[in-house]
């Protein structure tokens, strides 16, 4: 009996619901690992599907098609090449599991439930699958896997219990989307499994963007001494084989040269290209059209889009109306022709001419407010909605965080769209970020080298997009300092209070943000990059008195 076994290691990016083109992706993983002369090929939590599946799995004739590509795969392990771990639904009896398969020889020879199911923050296990009992190891080719899905690996019990009944290795195969620092946790998650059982463990991780969700990989082996044997790129695709050896009844992993993990910077531009890149590849956008304004926001929207498709899938428009500044003009021209994107010019002014004609009547002698603001944002989203329309790009919007928290943002007008990869990033974060594009070219751009943004766009003092009129708010650092801890961190009033902000404005931000939910909900999805993302994250009602108990 040999005391060595190779097992190859797939970050693959699914297509979910794609149950073809995902069986494909796998088996030319498979070919890849045959290659490499692996025994056993290992493949991301719900690999023939794609994660989350929502309510997919709740159709019958989905989960037959699945378990029909899983049947399929594993009958081609009769070659004699690498066993396959997989991932996807398996229904028996009545009940529903997130599961995993292990096929070796042609046929399935193990099946594992996932036992730990999540109910919290973007998962929704517990709603759409019942948990699996705690397994036991799966002898393969006379070695004793510990094989866990996704939060089977962050608690004890599974664990333990594999450790307890023979398992020399802890296999984990996950789904788990990105948002800041949670590569680095997830290391941290891992030790303590390592240190309770004395086993390594392998984190595979799935790639890609979902939806609102980013899966950024980042796999990784913990050898039994706990230290780091093997890490895997971020955002990137990857077949790695891993070589163990059996050493005093357990498995060790023969160390590798370890990618390096990117900035933090880095981190949230690769997931926003990724993010924005697989939403419109995956649902067959030609590319993406925005509003260029001269502003921060949509220099760095179109910056990411560039990096994201390449400068010839980007079409940016500027729409001036009577008041447009020529700096704004000047600089939304600059911004372009530093990105190398196609740039036009559409004069808005002859529609809201149009509008106000027309509804000048139904106004009377209304003093002039915000209708006049919003139906001019209206007209730009109208504009670029028929553009849209015309040439099947998707509409990228552009708005931020702080925008969104208090409701700076016009229904049907600036927030139009169908993605937004700035959604989930404050004021301040979209300025940071901007600087450190110029200074820097993220791995995987398609867009050109050196500073994209202007720098009299990023230098421009922010502001929070009062008008004349309008109560001012405060400076922006100021103001996210206070959003940040509203959204991210649900903290109250006092507590806010005793950090050093002022009473008043502190209620006054916290009653913009009630007020603002109406609007949330109706705003395209966009990339999660922090823990409270709008949403899959944050889900507060819009019929809410709370906030009139606030004195």
């Amino acid at each position: 009996m040999s005391d060595t076994i190779r097992i190859a290691l797939a970050q693959l990016n699914p297509h979910l619901g794609d149950l073809r083109g995902n069986a494909e992706r796998i088996r030319v993983a498979r070919a890849e690992a045959a290659r490499l002369g692996a025994d056993l090929l290992v493949t991301a939590e719900f690999s023939i599907a794609g994660y989350p599946p929502e309510d997919l799995v709740l159709r019958p004739a989905f989960n037959a098609a699945a378990a029909a590509a899983i049947e399929t795969l594993a009958a081609e392990t009769a070659d004699g090449g690498p066993g396959l771990v997989l991932g996807g639904p398996w229904v028996e009896g009545g009940r529903r599991y997130n599961a995993l398969f292990v096929a070796d020889g042609g046929r399935i020879i193990a099946r594992r439930a996932k036992h730990e199911l999540p109910n919290c923050g973007v998962f929704d296990d517990r709603r759409l699958f019942d948990a699996g009992p705690a397994p036991g190891p799966v002898a393969f080719r006379g070695f004793r896997l510990g094989l866990m899905i996704g939060e089977d690996g962050w608690f004890p019990a599974v664990s333990e219990t594999l450790a307890e009944t023979g398992a020399e290795v802890l296999i984990s195969i996950n789904a788990s989307p990105f948002e800041i620092g949670r590569p680095e946790r997830r290391v941290d998650l891992a030790v303590p499994r390592v240190v309770e059982t004395g086993l390594g463990l392998v984190f595979l991780g799935q790639l890609g963007g979902q939806d609102e969700l980013v899966f950024d990989g980042a796999s990784f082996v913990l050898n039994p001494d706990r230290s780091l044997a093997v890490q895997m790129p971020l955002f990137e695709p990857a077949v790695i084989l891993t070589e163990w050896h059996r050493a005093e009844g357990r498995l060790v992993c023969a160390p590798q040269a370890l990618a390096k993990l990117p900035s933090r910077e880095e981190q949230i531009w690769q997931a926003m290209m990724l993010g924005l890149r697989d939403h419109v590849e995956k649902n067959r956008f030609p590319g993406v059209v925005l509003g260029l304004s001269g502003g921060i926001e949509s220099a760095v929207s179109a910056a990411v889009a560039a990096d994201a498709l390449g400068p010839e899938r980007v079409r940016a428009v500027m729409m001036p109306s009577p008041g447009t500044n020529r700096t704004s003009l000047e600089d939304a021209a600059a911004c372009a022709a530093q990105l190398g994107i196609r740039y036009e010019t559409i004069d808005i002014g002859p529609a809201m001419a149009a509008f106000q004609a027309m509804l000048a009547p139904a106004f009377a002698d209304r003093p002039a407010d915000a209708t006049g603001e919003n139906i001019q944002s209206r007209v730009r989203g109208l504009t670029l909605m028929a553009l849209s329309n015309t040439s099947g790009e998707m509409v990228l919007t552009t708005g931020n965080k702080s925008e969104i928290s208090l409701g700076y943002a016009t229904l049907h007008g600036d927030m139009c769209g169908g993605y937004s990869v700035l959604k989930d990033l404050y004021k301040t974060q979209v300025v940071a970020l901007g600087r450190w594009r110029n200074a820097h070219v993220p791995a995987g751009a398609r867009g050109p080298r050196g500073p994209v943004v202007p720098e009299r766009v990023i230098t421009r003092p922010p502001s929070a997009g009062s008008r004349p009129g309008q109560d001012s708010l405060p400076p922006h650092v100021v103001l996210d300092a206070i959003l940040e801890g509203l959204v991210e961190h649900e903290r109250d009033i006092d507590a806010l209070v005793a950090e050093g902000h002022d009473r008043a404005t502190v209620l006054r931000v916290w009653r913009m943000l009630d007020r603002a939910e109406y609007k949330r909900r109706q705003a395209p999805p966009g990339v999660k990059i922090g823990p409270r993302a709008f949403g899959r994250d944050r889900r507060y009602p819009i019929t809410n008195g709370y906030t009139n108990l606030i004195a």
